[in-house]
């Protein structure tokens, strides 16, 4: 208790203060940072997440292209509210490919971090081409032109190649086989179908996401990314792992 009776001296010089202020906060960093230097990860593993597939990660790009991400977050709190209206909260490890991850964006419309599954492709191209038809409240623009364009591979590879340097563990093979992933993901009939599973696992769906066989758009590669979100950890099954200090 004697520091107490002592603080009118460093209220007194300011210098002092100023000192005091930096050990005081000097140490409290230490203490917060410095276990970080000996942890390999501070995410826990869980099982079943992976990377995207080039389709998947085009799509991602092209939703933060068009900036979706302005107006629907992907992290579930973990309150009472938010896990009766969306699903499980948002686990760490489910955005640990993300680049730019999108936890603690602003929420306008629906969180979308277990939208995957929950529509079907249809409803998707519809809301996209023109939400109100099918959300009539919806104030979200239209992106019927994504039905129109083409989707570039051209970059695919250079994209992927840029992410493992960041951490995101594409192997050699995967990256040599972008393009034709992407052309098997959107067509349910590809004879590349079982190379893309066995590279990416057997959840992986191959479908005619927007609805035109004829071509690989980018409504395709957009879809394809919402209908994979939230559908990667078996939550049935999953159980958090216990505090360092319980094990």
């Amino acid at each position: 208790m004697s520091i107490w009776k002592h603080h009118g001296k460093f209220e007194r010089h300011s210098l002092a203060l100023v000192i005091g202020i930096l050990l005081v906060v000097s140490v409290g960093g230490l203490v917060e940072i410095a276990p970080l230097f000996w942890l390999e990860s501070t995410i826990e593993k869980v099982k079943g997440v992976r990377p995207y597939t080039p389709l998947e990660q085009t799509g991602r790009d092209i939703y933060v292209r068009e900036g979706c991400y302005v107006c629907h977050s992907q992290m579930i709190r973990p309150l009472r509210d938010e896990v009766e209206r969306y699903g499980p909260y948002s686990l760490a490890a489910e955005s640990m490919y993300d680049h730019p991850f999108q936890w603690g964006s602003k929420r306008t419309g629906p969180d979308l971090a277990r939208v995957g599954g929950k529509y079907s492709d249809s409803w998707h191209r519809d809301h996209l081409i023109d939400p109100r038809s099918v959300v009539p409240e919806s104030v979200m623009p239209p992106y019927a032109f994504m039905a129109d364009k083409d989707l570039s591979l051209r970059d695919v590879q250079d994209r992927m190649r840029a992410l493992t340097a960041v951490g995101v563990p594409y192997t050699q093979d995967q990256i040599d086989s972008a393009r034709a992933d992407m052309e098997a993901q959107a067509d349910p009939f590809s004879a590349d179908g079982p190379a893309l599973r066995k590279r990416y696992g057997e959840k992986v769906v191959s479908r005619d996401f927007d609805g035109d066989p004829e071509r690989l758009t980018e409504l395709d590669a957009l879809i394809a990314y919402l209908q994979m979100l939230g559908t990667l950890v078996d939550f049935s099954t999953y159980q958090a792992a216990a505090p360092a200090n319980e094990r």
